[in-house]
């Protein structure tokens, strides 16, 4: 997930010029991170639920980690199209589309009546992240330039792993003092702040001048999902069955389209391919690959075994993930 977040805004500060400026920065700032928490705290928090969601709505072990499944599944696949959407109708306006989906999305959660409902309303949390963390980022590339840009993006990044850090526990504590589908609702108050900042201190981004590569979009999107999901799947089911391997190649097949067709398009490419060029930019990917690759199988197994096998508190086992993040 991390990856292809940091390739789709990459990608967009690549293809976009100076943006046009904002009339309070700091404002800017402050909006973007808290429109980001919102799925950096959701994305944490949701893994110290699992067991009260199991008890209260039923389902296995196996079943429950698709309610973590079904949010990343679609956050995966179409964060490079949500970047793309912004570049294209500007990334202020896709945005609050996308906050607006994953607020109606969390109190469909908070209000779900099963499981399958549960996990449905996931789905849609995921593609609202989908939209509003890649253009949170590159809001901050359009408002700020230089050395000020560097500053904004740590700040950004900083207020990220804060919220991740700081969303366990807090989540851990809402679920012994109120219940499960508090943490959902929680979601409600930061985004709508966030939207009240957009709308009032910040200024709509560029758009960028031809068509969107609706085709990229849709080989990317395709390639992204179907191997999420076979990959998922088989993790569930720890079985390669001919469905999975099947998805695995179509998914395969698809995203090698996909470079084709960015190597024909070059600078109208969704995704240009010279930042490859950058040995830093691919080293930092695979890192990031590796590295969020390993700390997210972690830290969704680690709090459902502290609390269904070690007897820990929700509040107990948010605390014992703190120390990963800091």
């Amino acid at each position: 997930m991390a990856t292809a977040l940091s390739q789709s805004c990459d990608a967009g500060a690549a293809r976009s010029a100076v943006g046009r400026a904002t009339a309070n920065p700091n404002w800017t700032i402050a909006a973007t991170m808290l429109a980001s928490s919102l799925a950096f705290i959701d994305g944490s928090v949701t893994n110290v639920a699992l067991p009260a969601i199991g008890k209260d709505l039923g389902g296995s072990a196996s079943d429950l980690s698709w309610a973590i499944n079904a949010y990343l599944l679609p956050l995966s696949a179409l964060l490079l199209i949500g970047g793309a959407l912004g570049d294209h109708y500007g990334r202020r306006r896709v945005l609050i589309v996308g906050v607006a989906l994953f607020t109606l999305a969390s109190i469909g959660c908070a209000l779900a009546p099963s499981l399958a409902a549960l996990l449905a309303s996931r789905g849609l949390q995921g593609i609202g992240a989908a939209l509003l963390l890649p253009n949170s980022l590159g809001i901050l590339g359009s408002a700020f330039a230089g050395q000020a840009r560097g500053r904004a993006v740590g700040t950004w990044a900083a207020a990220g792993a804060i919220a991740s850090a700081v969303g366990p526990p807090l989540g851990g504590w809402l679920i012994d003092a109120v219940g499960w589908r508090s943490i959902f609702y929680l979601n409600v108050p930061v985004a709508l702040g966030a939207v009240f900042i957009f709308l009032r201190y910040v200024a709509e981004t560029e758009r960028s001048e031809g068509t969107l590569d609706w085709r990229g979009a849709a080989l990317a999107t395709g390639g992204l999902g179907l191997l999420t999901w076979a990959l998922t799947s088989w993790s569930t089911r720890h079985e390669v069955s001919a469905l999975v391997g099947t998805t695995i190649a179509a998914g395969g097949a698809l995203l090698v389209l996909f470079v084709l067709n960015e190597r024909h398009l070059r600078d109208r490419a969704m995704m240009p391919l010279a930042l490859f060029a950058s040995k830093a930019f691919v080293g930092l990917t695979v890192l990031t690959f590796l590295l969020y690759g390993a700390l997210g199988g972690l830290l969704m197994l680690l709090p459902y075994l502290l609390i269904v096998g070690g007897g820990y508190t929700p509040t107990e086992a948010g605390l014992a993930l703190l120390p990963f993040s800091i």
